[in-house]
């Protein structure tokens, strides 16, 4: 996922964690068939009405689990995800936290940051050789002054979706693989009534894949300043790129926020807009609502900085105040494995485990471009802010694309800006 929502007061939830700590005992036994324990899960498998991921869970998982672990019982609780920040924050508060918590990745560094997680880096042994199977982007969406809080538990991730009739109408054989191929698109376009590409805003989500690709960042690698690296010569001459299709009429104003224009997920079948950057969700929507429409995926172009995309998805995390976190720390290792990766590959979840992408390209054919691209995907910055720069990015950059201000002036601004979220952590 990539929404996220600001958290509530962090002195209160910080006091109460540590009151709940201060009775728990990490080193606890992991339960047996005479001293049975149970592990409650909160997470949003069945976001959207998605039975198929809730039924593997409930139905074929978690039993695996526990027949393999006499003793320990799982409890799982789905929660709306629109609902469980929110849930997350007034049980953190009020010590009512679960012992496991399947986590959008950019909520753990805000609750890493309130003492309510636990270091997996520190406590489990094993750690390493479970971070070392992960892809580094996804693994990284973890770390959090200098430890991790959380191992990789599903990812995805954006690449380019492309309707074969607008390349048709664009001469073109194949989607663009490079920023030149994208822009000529563009200019075989022009009069045909189809706009080359569409998005729905200009957050680090919708951005940074451009960035990226163009050889740029926002910040520097130890996130001290974000002056000097977002408003580089590589950014303001990528995102001049996009100002100027914008311009031109070939990219849709949705990226800057117009409400009323066609959405991405109807426009690309619809034959408005030649291409999007999109996740494997996707399909699933078309299959329903556009049976007839075959999307061509494809990755990232690249640009100066190779094909770089961005990391999205879920961790699994440990609260502090778990009274059985040896058992806790089992399951999260047992989501590692083979078995439960790959149960959930077909209902729309990749896989976090690289030497598991041709297993899960096996499975779901498609897949295999978005496998491709995340072997350069990357996070988006690690910090307790990250909406704050989301709202930053959208706000001094949409001017920009309406030409109000210059892309060197929007960028500089923006980076000002992101350098007083970074000071705070």
């Amino acid at each position: 996922m990539k929404r996220s929502t600001r958290l509530g007061s962090a002195a209160a939830i910080a006091a109460a964690v540590a009151l709940a700590v201060a009775g728990c005992s990490a080193g606890e036994p992991a339960g047996t068939a005479d001293d049975p324990i149970t592990l409650t899960f909160w997470g949003s498998y069945g976001n959207g009405g998605n039975s198929a991921q809730q039924e593997v869970l409930n139905e074929t998982l978690i039993p695996s689990f526990e027949a393999s672990h006499p003793g320990i019982t799982v409890e799982y609780v789905d929660v709306p995800y629109d609902d469980l920040l929110q849930k997350l924050t007034t049980s953190a508060a009020g010590d009512a936290l679960p012992d496991l918590v399947r986590a959008d990745l950019g909520w753990v560094p805000r609750f890493a940051d309130l003492g309510v997680l636990v270091p997996l880096s520190q406590e489990m042994d094993d750690f390493q050789d479970f971070a070392d199977a992960t892809y580094p982007g996804v693994l990284a969406t973890n770390l959090y002054d200098g430890e991790y809080y959380g191992l990789p538990l599903d990812t995805n991730t954006r690449v380019l979706i492309t309707n074969q009739a607008a390349l048709d109408a664009a001469g073109m054989d194949a989607p663009p693989a490079t920023f030149d191929e994208f822009e000529a698109v563009a200019a075989a376009l022009e009069g045909t009534g189809v706009t080359a590409f569409a998005d729905g805003g200009l957050g680090a989500w919708n951005i940074m894949p451009w960035i990226w690709s163009g050889g740029g960042d926002i910040a520097s690698e130890d996130l001290s300043t974000s002056t000097g690296v977002l408003n580089s010569e590589e950014n303001i001459a990528t995102v001049q790129m996009l100002v100027d299709l914008y311009q031109a009429g070939q990219i849709s104003t949705g990226i800057t926020g117009n409400s009323g224009a066609t959405s991405t997920s109807e426009g690309l079948p619809g034959g408005q807009y030649a291409s999007i950057l999109d996740g494997p969700w996707m399909n699933g929507i078309w299959e329903s609502d556009f049976p007839d429409f075959a999307p061509i995926y494809s990755p990232v172009p690249a640009g100066p900085g190779g094909s770089v995309s961005v990391v999205g998805g879920e961790d699994i995390v440990l609260t502090a105040s778990s009274k059985h976190q040896e058992a806790a720390m089992e399951f999260i290792r047992f989501t590692q494995s083979e078995e439960f990766q790959l149960a959930l590959v077909p209902t729309g979840q990749l896989t976090v485990i690289q030497e598991l992408g041709p297993k899960q390209v096996e499975l779901v054919p498609y897949y295999s471009v978005f496998t491709d691209q995340l072997e350069t995907a990357k996070n988006r910055l690690a910090i307790t802010g990250g909406a704050e720069v989301d709202g930053i990015l959208n706000t001094e950059l949409t001017p920009a694309f309406e030409g109000t201000v210059s892309v060197k002036d929007a960028l500089t601004r923006a980076a000002e800006q992101i350098d007083a979220v970074l000071a705070k952590g």
